[in-house]
């Protein structure tokens, strides 16, 4: 299976270029700000959402070269999903993310908390500056996303009678929603049609999904290392992921243990082992494996290209994450 690099080897330099140029964006304002956004850039994550953006910008472009609108969506949607990473880290209180000090443990909550509002602000700004309104749309949608799918996980911590139609939603709103609406953007600069540009929208949305429902599995299936965050942290913060919603259906004891907060000693890893002991791992698997496969179907029209083999390949690869 192609490691990250070898996915987005089509754009290697393009998101060299990238880094540099937010470094420059977002290099004027206050020495601290400036100091956690540098931190929050160095901290080594993949691209995969920006990589998203500049393949698929490549992929739809006629000469195969990037123009410096498809290049500037790239950088705001970077900007946005760091932002984003900023405020729920404070709101989880998480001490590392990808093995790094976290801003609020590197500096304190406040600093955090504006890093993270001067990031959305900047995304802004400079998505204002795009001149395109159907993109500026689009992307706004995403910030109020984040913002709701916050709210709605914070509502529902602890509750064992949400649905999973509830999770989906608010997974949608905190991870498929970027990458769907950003692959939307791309289209709309590329003047491609309405159809397609649904198809883009679709390809985001389902990749998102996908992404998310594996991320919830590794929570129950792998260790702080490989994870990058402690591993059972949702569980234990009372957000009800698949696995939980799917181990609840099967042993309904699970609902007492999560009603009364894991307070008593052991309640925990009761709970984690009853979801291990289910069929709630292999059917979460299956939501991945049906939202990975619509993803591949909205984008075979793409004309041929490294960039598309690459695109296409990716469903596979948020899969290959769980094996």
């Amino acid at each position: 299976m192609a490691t990250v690099t070898e996915l987005l080897q089509p754009i290697e330099s393009d998101l060299e270029h990238l880094l540099k140029d937010l470094r420059m964006l977002i290099g004027s304002g206050h020495p601290i700000l400036q100091a956690a956004a540098e931190h929050l850039f160095s901290a080594g994550g993949k691209r995969i959402r920006p990589g998203i953006v500049l393949l698929l910008s490549k992929a739809l472009s006629v000469d195969g070269n990037l123009s410096s609108r498809h290049r500037r969506l790239a950088e705001i949607t970077e900007m946005i999903h760091t932002a984003s990473l900023v405020h729920d880290d404070v709101l989880d209180d998480a001490s590392t993310r990808r093995g790094v000090d976290t801003v609020h443990s590197r500096f304190d909550h406040k600093v955090a908390v504006l890093a993270g509002d001067f990031l959305f602000a900047q995304a802004s700004w400079h998505l204002a500056n795009l001149d395109n309104l159907d993109v500026v749309k689009l992307l706004s949608r995403v910030i109020m996303d984040l913002a709701e799918g916050e709210v709605k996980q914070g509502l529902y911590k602890y509750d064992s009678k949400q649905s999973i139609e509830t999770y989906l939603e608010k997974s949608y709103c905190k991870t498929a929603s970027l990458i769907a609406n950003s692959a939307q953007a791309v289209g709309v600069l590329s003047d491609i049609s309405e159809n397609h540009l649904k198809d883009l929208y679709t390809f985001g949305k389902q990749l998102g999904l996908a992404f998310q429902v594996v991320d919830d599995i590794l929570d129950f299936t792998s260790n702080d290392e490989q994870l990058g965050k402690p591993a059972a942290n949702d569980l234990a913060s009372g957000y009800l992921t698949a696995p939980a919603l799917y181990a609840l259906e099967e042993n309904n004891s699970l609902s007492k243990l999560i009603e009364r907060e894991f307070s008593s000693e052991g309640d925990l890893d009761h709970a984690f082992n009853i979801v291990r002991d289910s069929n709630a791992i292999p059917r979460t698997r299956k939501l991945a494996e049906k939202f990975a496969q619509r993803s591949y179907e909205a984008i075979k029209w793409i004309p041929d290209s490294p960039s598309k083999d690459a695109l296409l390949l990716l469903p596979d690869y948020v899969l290959a994450r769980l094996y």
